[in-house]
This record gives structure tokens, sequence and C-alpha cells, in this order.
């Protein structure tokens, strides 16, 4: 009888800014997560995900349950990365400048009120 190797490969992979993608896509495993956690199955992921094929869905939530407190700690580091980023976008001259331009826009074109 052959043995069987008791090695598994990884669906996952890091790229160059440090996000953890599924191999052949883009989808990083933030997403997978979340849906994962929200209660999707595999299946559901997949249907919203029809690039991803199940082996590497399944093989990124077996990744995800070995190594949890690790992923979560990764997750929250990401989170706080986002929202870091978000202020300092928000917080350009340019960006406000912009939004209230938007703002004036938009009071210009919606008419305060409606006659028949």
């Amino acid at each position: 009888m052959q043995a069987i190797t008791l090695t598994q490969t990884t669906p996952l992979f890091e790229d160059k800014d440090g996000t953890i993608r599924i191999v052949g896509s883009r989808i990083p495993l933030d997403t997978l997560v979340y849906e994962f956690n929200q209660g999707a199955t595999a299946e559901q992921i997949q249907d919203s995900f029809p690039s991803l094929s199940l082996r590497s869905i399944y093989g990124a939530i077996a990744f995800y349950l070995e190594h949890q407190a690790a992923v979560e700690e990764y997750l929250r580091h990401r989170e706080k990365e986002a929202a870091d980023l978000r202020r300092r976008l928000e917080g350009r001259l340019e960006t406000t400048a912009f939004r209230a331009s938007l703002r004036q826009r938009r009071a210009r074109l919606t008419p305060t009120s409606r006659r028949p």
C-alpha cells in the first residue's frame, strides 16, 4: 500500500502590499472569512464568487479555523490600517474641498419643494 502524504498546500498567497488572497484570484481572505462568519456555506460563497473553486474555499476556511487567532489578529490589523487610511484621505484639503463642492451641487440640483 502506498503511503498518503499528510501535508496540504494552502490556497492562499500574500501579495506585495501584504494582503492575503485566494490563489488564482484577487479575492482577499478578509472577504471569505467575513462571509463564513456571517453563516455562509462554502457553496454559498462560491455562488457569490464563482471564480473560486470549492477546493480553494474549503482550504481557506480550514486554514482560518486552524489559525483562527492569528487570522483574527491579521484582520484587526487590516481594519486599523483601513481606518487610518480613511482618516488621512478624509482629512486632506482637496478631499474636503471636493466634498464641499459635491454638497453644493447636490443642493442646487435637489428641489426644495415639489410642485404638481
